[in-house]
């Protein structure tokens, strides 16, 4: 049995409020659950308190057992200083697809014939 420290969904559509539980890997996402650990809110400001509220006791007594945080917990976690998320980077995020380099070198090419013929 693997544990997961995730999130279940709650809250009314278009109002989302998540619970953070400890559950097997296997269960759904809002199914059966071990212990309820803490919520989260995000539909309050990001400065306030009670957006996130974790018991830390429980926690790092499920973390002791083997528990694996989904990688959004473990942002909270790492607000919270339970637990360390090494930073990740992805420089080629930002840039385009081979379709879209593709495209944009056929708009180029069209766009200077087009000029060739306009001079």
């Amino acid at each position: 049995m693997s544990l997961k420290i995730r999130l279940t969904r709650g809250g009314a559509k278009k109002r989302p409020y998540y619970r953070i539980v400890v559950a097997d890997s296997r269960s759904p996402r809002d199914g059966r659950f071990i212990e309820k650990i803490g919520t989260y809110d995000p539909m309050k400001p990001k400065d306030d308190p009670a957006r996130i509220i974790l018991e830390t006791e429980k926690v790092q007594a499920w973390l002791a057992k083997g528990a694996q945080p989904t990688d959004r917990v473990l942002r909270f976690l790492d607000a919270a200083g339970l637990m360390k998320r090494a930073p990740r980077n992805n420089p080629q995020k930002a840039e385009p697809g081979q379709k879209a380099k593709e495209r944009a070198a056929e708009r180029a090419k069209k766009a200077g014939v087009a000029e060739g013929e306009a001079a």
